[in-house]
């Protein structure tokens, strides 16, 4: 490897990283067993687990297979540098073959891997929806987190019919355009795309320079074809279904479910408007150097590339880190953040 990076002239920096397995604490301190490209975290947005999956090297035969169940915790980084603590994961997978002798783990986030289970049947009435994710982070043992801008949005009525509660946030976070996840033993449920904490205070964005990535995608489509959002409800009242617009009328895309009321129908209308107007444009980007700092919902300023990409606000829908006893890089997927 070489002793300076190619981007900045610097010395080239060397990764870092503490893996605690069943009890057994595996660093390069340790004696390096970490395969080349072996080690990667994937953190992903939403209520899909995040995975790890890793390879080590079991030349000498003193490492004990982890049972499934067993805890991983993880921190990686630099060295010289503090470690960032990413977190506890569950074995789900593990192989031995050889020769050479080799152990390969994957593991789930700990938060995620239960993905709160149980079916249930439940009909929410004149309800508000920070109430419900406060019923259902109590379920689970669960701190609840709902962004200010979601919280008071009152529900008139909506049944969980044999429906596991990780289904019924997935559907709530369709229909008012949010993203529900677990993280530290808290339940989040957060408008998508806005780049704000649960409290409403704004994350400032992070800045990303082109020699940061050694590769990158940008792919844009027409966010034009849809003009606007078409949604219908029942008028009980007047025993007529109605509709409502979001945008311009001229090239609707219309939603197949009829809803119970007019502020449904709005509500989910103005969703998927939103949602129609971040997936006009994607970004993805292979770093040179892993960022252990970066999480989904963090927004981007890009610089460097063409006026468009940089004049774009991104937001982080995926990281993916990769450590070996040499080398540590990374991915980042973005889309366009609401403003």
């Amino acid at each position: 490897m070489s002793l300076f990076t190619q981007q900045q002239g610097r010395p080239a920096r060397t990764p870092d990283y503490r893996l605690s397995l069943s009890g057994q604490i595996i660093s390069p301190q340790l004696g390096a067993r970490l395969q080349r490209l072996r080690l990667r975290l994937t953190d992903r947005r939403g209520l899909e687990a995040d995975q790890l999956d890793i390879t080590l090297e079991d030349h000498d035969g003193r490492l004990a297979l982890p049972p499934r169940g067993a805890e991983i915790q993880l921190e990686i980084g630099w060295k010289g540098q503090a470690l960032v603590d990413r977190g506890t994961y569950i074995v789900d997978e593990v192989e031995h073959s050889g020769a050479p002798d080799v152990l390969t783990i994957r593991a789930r986030s700990a938060d995620m891997r239960q993905g709160l289970p149980g079916k249930r049947s439940q009909s929410w009435d004149d309800i508000v929806l920070r109430d419900i994710i406060a019923t259902i982070a109590a379920r689970h043992d669960l701190e609840p987190k709902t962004g200010m801008a979601l919280a008071g949005i009152r529900i008139e009525h909506i049944d969980q019919t044999d429906e596991s509660d990780l289904h019924f946030l997935t559907r709530l976070g369709e229909r008012y355009d949010a993203v529900a996840t677990i993280k530290a033993g808290n339940l989040l449920f957060i408008p998508a795309g806005q780049a704000t904490t649960a409290s409403g205070i704004e994350i400032p964005p992070i800045p990303l320079r082109r020699q940061v990535g050694d590769r990158h995608r940008y792919s844009v489509t027409d966010r034009d074809a849809y003009s606007g959002v078409l949604a219908y409800w029942n008028d009980t009242a007047g025993a007529e279904r109605r509709e409502v617009i979001v945008g311009e009328a001229d090239n609707t895309k219309a939603l197949r479910p009829t809803y119970a009321s007019e502020d449904d129908a709005l509500a989910a209308a103005n969703s998927e408007w939103q949602r129609l107007q971040r997936g006009g444009a994607e970004f993805s980007l292979d770093l040179a150097e892993g960022r252990p700092e970066l999480y989904p919902e963090t927004p981007v300023t890009l610089i460097g590339w063409k006026q468009p990409i940089d004049a774009t606000p991104w937001l982080i829908t995926e990281v993916t880190h990769d450590i070996n006893d040499a080398a540590y890089t990374g991915g980042l997927a973005m889309e366009v953040r609401s403003e």
